[in-house]
């Protein structure tokens, strides 16, 4: 059987709910992933990009604003009742923001989107994935290593905010979560994963405003990866074997293991971000 074959074998009828499906690199993926069979369920926040994908792909979806709290606990709670399995779970929605805000919640924005709301997601769901013998794939960035130390005492960044900061330590966050993740249910059948998908060409940013939602938009846009490219090693998480093709745990990049930073191997930093995140959601 040839390689392409065996990876088709691997996602066919697997049911593969991929958040922030509705463009960039998540709708990539997910148009990418159902060629090969794959039964992919679409989640995103923008009711209209969300229905075409989904439309086009002919896929359920389903709506959820990671700035609120209770959208994650109903679209846990919608994808419990539809999925007795769920087979993957790609926890890719997220974004750089502008200024500072808080959501309703209380919780700084960037903080909530990128690492909160999928954290919340995930435990939520840990029923069915472990039932499942679940793949959970996080989409981290190499910003994670520009993050500086991450002190869990100002969570909300009232001081030295900045928008790129702020996503950084989001994203450093996606590998603590991964690795802590994986420390804890490992031996439930859970495998998890977070990967660095490049300097992707989406409009991630767009809607935010500040200055990297004008780089993002400007020329610089055009010297940037498509979302095929950045979609990449995302789908091959999905469709390989952890512990055969990957290691689970791990933190990957064009399709292989990559050095990240010391501060994503901190296991008491790891603990504590889960404890204070379980705290936040409300999670026992």
């Amino acid at each position: 059987m040839e390689t392409g074959e065996k990876d088709n074998a691997l996602v066919k009828d697997r049911i593969i709910v991929i958040t922030g499906a509705s463009d960039g690199i998540g709708e990539a993926a997910a148009r990418n992933l159902a060629a090969k069979g794959a039964k992919v369920v679409i989640v995103g926040r923008s009711r209209q990009k969300t229905e075409k994908v989904a439309g086009e792909l002919k896929a359920p979806f389903y709506l959820a604003d990671y700035s609120l709290l209770d959208d994650v606990r109903k679209l846990a709670a919608a994808l419990k009742k539809d999925f007795p399995r769920i087979d993957v779970l790609a926890n890719n929605a997220g974004g750089i923001m502008g200024s500072r805000a808080l959501t309703a919640d209380g919780n700084e924005l960037t903080f909530q989107v990128n690492h909160l709301a999928p954290f919340l997601l995930t435990n939520l769901l840990l029923e069915t994935l472990t039932a499942s013998s679940a793949k959970v794939i996080a989409t981290s960035s190499l910003a994670h290593t520009m993050a500086g130390k991450l002190g869990l005492d100002d969570i909300k960044m009232e001081h030295g905010y900045s928008a790129m900061g702020a996503y950084s330590r989001a994203k450093l966050m996606n590998i603590l979560f991964t690795r802590e993740l994986d420390k804890r249910f490992a031996a439930k059948g859970i495998s998890a994963a977070a990967f660095h998908p490049g300097v992707v060409r989406t409009s991630f940013s767009s809607e935010f405003g500040g200055i990297w939602s004008a780089l993002y938009v400007s020329f610089l846009k055009y010297l940037l990866i498509g979302p095929e490219s950045g979609a990449d090693t995302l789908v091959w998480l999905a469709e390989t074997q952890p512990g055969k093709d990957w290691r689970p745990g791990g933190y990957f990049s064009k399709r292989k293991e990559a050095k990240s930073s010391a501060q994503s191997c901190n296991k008491a930093l790891a603990e504590g971000l889960w404890e204070l995140s379980a705290k936040l959601t409300g999670i026992k």
